[in-house]
């Protein structure tokens, strides 16, 4: 996307995030955790469990917490979701990720906020949060994202099932 007046990249409107994160969420795989996307402000990434189920428990030896795999493919989502930022029509795909978890994620539901810190032509480098049911930092993450010339295949977004 160009701003065609200036050559400068344009950001996508809110209503193709909107559409973006609407078809993202009905995807099998966002549906079974429980999950929703979206793009407050259309400036960064939220990925939140509304209500957190037994099966997301079981983190640090407990039936509380929220289980470390859970957090780390919701970091991979939030992270990975950046790149609609950009542009919500190409593909993308997280390519490195580094995590570290500063406690436990408890309560009942919980969010992911990423942003993009820098890009490249290619290449997005993103800073993820996790927040407890309290609203308190749980968890950091930092990842990179590669940017692809190609479309999604369904045409609006990544959800293939």
């Amino acid at each position: 996307m160009s701003d065609s007046s200036s050559g400068a990249p344009s950001k996508p409107s809110q209503a193709d995030l909107d559409r973006y994160a609407e078809q993202f969420s009905q995807s099998l795989t966002l549906r079974l955790f429980g999950a929703r996307l979206s793009f407050p402000e259309g400036r960064k990434v939220v990925v939140s469990i509304p209500a957190l189920r037994p099966e997301h428990r079981g983190g640090a030896g407990s039936a509380s917490a929220v289980n470390g795999g859970i957090l780390a493919a919701l970091f991979d989502y939030a992270i990975g979701c950046t790149g609609a930022l950009v542009d919500p029509g190409r593909r993308c795909a997280t390519v490195q990720l580094s995590m570290s978890f500063e406690r436990a994620v408890t309560g009942d539901h919980l969010r992911v906020e990423s942003e993009i810190d820098s890009q490249t032509v290619s290449l997005l480098f993103a800073t993820a949060r996790v927040y407890d049911g309290e609203g308190r930092v749980c968890g950091r993450c930092q990842g990179v994202v590669k940017l692809s010339n190609l479309r999604w295949a369904s045409g609006d977004s990544p959800a293939v099932n």
